[in-house]
């Protein structure tokens, strides 16, 4: 509540650094993108083990979800959050997670009991050319016998390859562990590695303004560069440390009426979040004076009146949305191939308490009200649905073209003079149609008929809302969406009025990098690309831009593609326009999300 309260003086819709797992501000920086590959590298290595580790709050969670996210479509996955469990107990799991029935109860089971239908399993699976992956989280619990039961299991296999692929997701003590002489075996069975480290500097500066780009903010920083140089200093660029410290350090400059906020108010919230005793990740104490640490916390002065006032005059009305609708975000790289599926179709299931990875989100743009969605269909449903719907891809893109205001009808509503442009691709993921934020295309197959192209309306952490035909949108699980789409999506845009024509890359990013430079900040434009400002400050700019070198420009293009949570190359490609469209506040239809 408080935390709303500071949202509405520093003009966000939203609360910027809570640290609940909200999907929609997922923040993937340059390390998290290495730690995602060497887990997609994994799934290419035929068994054996992949190892992530990283401190408390660094982000193994996020990497996990965008892994799950981006799981190719042949791959059964189980998910096991907390192996303090014994052997029996453990395997017991396994099965459960792969959809294995017929077990006895885990308290009446034995390791062979488990054992035989979970190879079984394996076997069917690699007949059906299909892979497994188990992920254990929290693996740092294992014990040194449960952790031998694992290696074990790597054992499964055929002549060919290894029936299963193990991750270990844990604390750094998990690296010591495996580096123990009995556990020397499994150590020598680990085919990549990764230590998730800290957010550098520029990284937090990145992830503060990713978070509160999400949150609605539309003008300059509320932090000045001594609060961030502190901010990260005081959280060791620990995302979940740098989450406590940003909101109650926000609190507070709102508590003072503070416009910004600065590093001394920085250093009273460090106070107050983290007391006397708090650790960084490298084991030293953050940089707070320990007499300090000890005075009362000032900075909720007066808060509990202002809580009172608010409360009693009913500030906060409760609205009304699509039960369970909410987004995520992983990074699209322009032009780049990626997994077709976003999600574990057949018997694999998500992981238990973590929705599905996903994008970064909103600027201040007025949303899609969620409509009123009937109960999700099941597969067969879905499957009897899509074999009743035209094919024709005609209708479908009027039907896009039509939530993108002011646009003339018009069977190619991206064609030559229109004022819109289509983006296609054929390996897309969830994890990328979350972070483009707008509705699309999806061509859904279903076995003996022709694809079908369905319009996507919304997502949420386990449903999709599809536009079946007339009527009101459907709300379909990700599961059954998975056995029928297998990455063909396309979308539109709405390409700024002073675009040039040229398409060679370097025009491009000459006219981004202007218009960057046009609006104050690489990563957080600071107006809407509709409002532009003074002529003369954008013919400053595109001056400005022509004189800088080709290197130059893709340095800021990098810093603003950063901010948006893209891969750091420096091209303005489609996607990075796209981003670019959203972060500057085009009028342009978004997914239909959680309020």
């Amino acid at each position: 509540m408080l935390a709303r309260m500071y949202a509405q003086r520093f003009g966000l819709a939203r609360e910027p650094f809570s640290i609940a797992p909200d999907p929609r501000f997922l923040f993937m920086s340059e390390r998290h993108r290495e730690a995602l590959a060497h887990l997609l590298y994994g799934l290419q290595g035929g068994g054996g083990f992949v190892l992530l580790t990283g401190e408390i709050g660094a982000g193994k969670t996020t990497v996990c979800r965008a892994f799950l996210d981006q799981m190719p479509a042949h791959c059964n996955v189980a998910y096991i959050f907390n192996p303090r469990l014994s052997a029996v107990e453990l395997l017991h799991s396994v099965c459960d997670e792969f959809g294995i029935g017929g077990l006895p109860p885990a308290a009446q089971a034995t390791v062979k009991d488990c054992l035989d239908p979970l190879n079984a399993f394996l076997l069917r699976a690699h007949a059906e050319r299909r892979n497994n992956v188990l992920i254990v989280d929290e693996a740092q619990n294992l014990s040194a016998d449960l952790l031998e039961q694992l290696r074990l299991l790597t054992n499964l296999e055929t002549h060919e390859r290894k029936l299963l692929q193990i991750i270990l997701i844990g604390q750094p003590e998990l690296r010591s562990m495996l580096a123990e002489p009995p556990l020397a075996a499994l150590a020598q069975r680990v085919i990549a590695r990764y230590h998730l480290g800290a957010l550098s500097m520029d990284e937090t500066v990145a992830y503060v303004r990713h978070r509160l780009a999400v949150a609605g903010l539309a003008g300059a920083l509320p932090f000045d560069a001594p609060a961030l140089k502190r901010l990260h200093g005081l959280s060791g660029g620990v995302p979940r440390r740098i989450n406590l410290l940003a909101d109650r350090a926000l609190l507070g400059a709102w508590s003072h009426d503070k416009e910004r906020v600065d590093g001394a108010t920085v250093e009273q919230a460090a106070r107050e979040v983290f007391g006397d005793t708090a650790r960084r990740p490298s084991g030293k104490a953050p940089a707070v004076p320990r007499a300090a640490a000890r005075r009362p916390p000032v900075l909720l002065a007066g808060v509990a009146g202002a809580v009172g006032l608010a409360v009693g005059a009913g500030l906060w009305a409760a609205a009304s949305h699509w039960p369970g609708m909410g987004r995520v975000a992983g990074g699209p790289a322009d032009g780049a191939s990626a997994p077709a599926l976003a999600v574990a179709a057949g018997t694999a299931r998500a992981a238990p308490g973590m929705p599905h990875p996903s994008a970064a989100a909103a600027s201040g743009a007025a949303r899609t009200p969620a409509p009123e969605v009937p109960a999700a269909a099941n597969a067969a449903t879905l499957a009897e649905r899509l074999r009743t719907l035209d094919p024709d891809t005609t209708a479908a893109w009027r039907a896009l073209a039509a939530l993108w205001p002011g646009t003339p009808a018009a069977d190619d509503p991206c064609g030559a003079g229109q004022p819109l442009r289509c983006h296609r691709s054929t390996a897309m993921t969830l994890a990328q149609i979350r972070q483009l934020d707008r509705p699309g295309l999806m061509t859904l197959e279903v076995r003996g008929s022709t694809p079908v192209p369905v319009l996507l309306r919304g997502l949420s952490r386990d449903r999709a809302l599809l536009q079946l035909g007339p009527g009101a949108p459907v709300a379909v699980p990700l599961a059954e969406l998975g056995a029928h789409w297998r990455g063909d999506f396309a979308t539109l845009w709405r390409v700024a009025p002073d675009a040039p024509a040229d398409a060679e890359p370097e025009t491009q990013a000459r006219w981004l990098a202007a218009r960057l430079a046009g609006h104050g900040a690489a990563a957080a434009p600071a107006m809407p690309v509709s409002r532009p400002g003074p002529a003369s400050a954008s013919m400053a700019a595109a001056t400005a831009a022509s004189a800088i070198g080709l290197p130059r420009l893709r340095q800021r293009i990098a810093a603003f593609q950063r901010a948006q949570g893209l891969p750091p190359d420096g091209r303005a490609g489609p996607l990075t326009l796209m981003q670019w469209n959203r972060a500057a506040g085009v009028d342009e239809p978004h997914l239909i999300q959680e309020p």
